[in-house]
């Protein structure tokens, strides 16, 4: 074989090794460029999955949240509806020894009807007791909606004493307005700011000489009007420990029992101080007995 067709021959060979390299490397860039895109598709599938699950999977209020747990609709039924029989049997209660103080100022009203004030906290295990005595008595003069349930702070006296809460709650009444603010969250978070003249009042009310120098500014603090007011509560929460929403409700309608005897029967005063403000209305409400502690106020 000549020299120029060894030549011709080693060429072509050298030709076919780099044609077959350079094929290789095109198909290695392009299996990196499928790589890499399927890389990417799968992210974004991945992100796509997590926010529709976030969408549809929300996390739900827990017992020591701001917004509460949803009771139940018999628990409900029986906080807003006490026979009447048995409001009566209690009247003033057994266990009650703290008394509503008349105040003295310029009627509140709102909307055009008398006001009654809460200034409370969801952590305080105080408010929590008063809370179910409130809820019964303004149940005679109106409708709630949007009442949870909550546990008092877990560290605090009385340690997740069962409550409700009044937060985001609505009440509808043609003879009152009702006025919640719960202050703090039951982590103590600021939750409710109350307004200027609300403040006004607590520092006018909340104070000597309707109360100690000690007790200045306790929580709850309810206001009926201007004319009569509640500092603190009016029986010990450690009466409501260990129960259930639904066993303190089923409670509220055996009037011997202990639970009936404090919270009926501070209801029964609460009610006297509405009536006072409503001028006995309405009758159902305003029941003998409850005109008889009226004129204890």
């Amino acid at each position: 074989m000549g020299k120029a067709s060894r030549n011709k021959r080693n060429g072509s060979a050298r030709e076919r090794v780099a044609a077959q390299r350079a094929a290789a490397r095109r198909a290695e860039v392009r299996n990196r460029v499928f790589l890499a895109s399927g890389a990417v598709v799968v992210v974004i599938a991945i992100v796509v999955g997590f926010v529709v699950f976030k969408a549809n999977h929300k996390t739900p209020a827990s017992t020591g949240s701001a917004t509460g747990t949803t009771l139940s609709a018999s628990t409900l039924n029986n906080i807003a509806t006490v026979p009447a029989a048995t409001l009566n049997t209690v009247g003033g209660g057994t266990s009650n020894p703290k008394s509503i103080t008349r105040v003295t100022g310029a009627p509140l009203t709102s909307n055009g009807k008398p006001e009654m004030l809460y200034i409370g906290a969801e952590y305080c295990p105080f408010c929590a007791a008063e809370r179910w005595a409130m809820a019964v008595a303004l149940s005679r003069f109106g409708t709630f909606t949007g009442v949870n349930g909550i546990h008092s702070s877990p560290t605090d006296y009385a340690p997740n004493t069962p409550t409700l809460t009044f937060y985001k709650s609505t009440y509808t009444s043609k003879y009152l307005t009702f006025v919640p603010v719960e202050e703090q969250t039951v982590q103590k978070a600021t939750l409710q700011t109350p307004t200027t003249a609300q403040t006004q009042l607590i520092a006018k009310y909340d104070a000597p000489p309707y109360v100690s120098t000690a007790n200045a500014g306790s929580i709850p603090f309810v206001d009926f009007g201007n004319r009569y007011m509640i500092s603190g509560a009016s029986y010990s929460p450690l009466l409501l420990a260990g129960k259930t929403w639904a066993q303190v409700a089923a409670a509220l309608s055996t009037a011997s029992s202990p639970i009936a005897q404090s919270v009926d029967g501070t209801a029964n005063r609460i009610t006297a101080a509405i009536c006072k403000l409503t001028n006995n209305q309405p009758a159902s409400a305003c029941t003998p007995v409850v005109k008889a502690l009226e004129a204890k106020l």
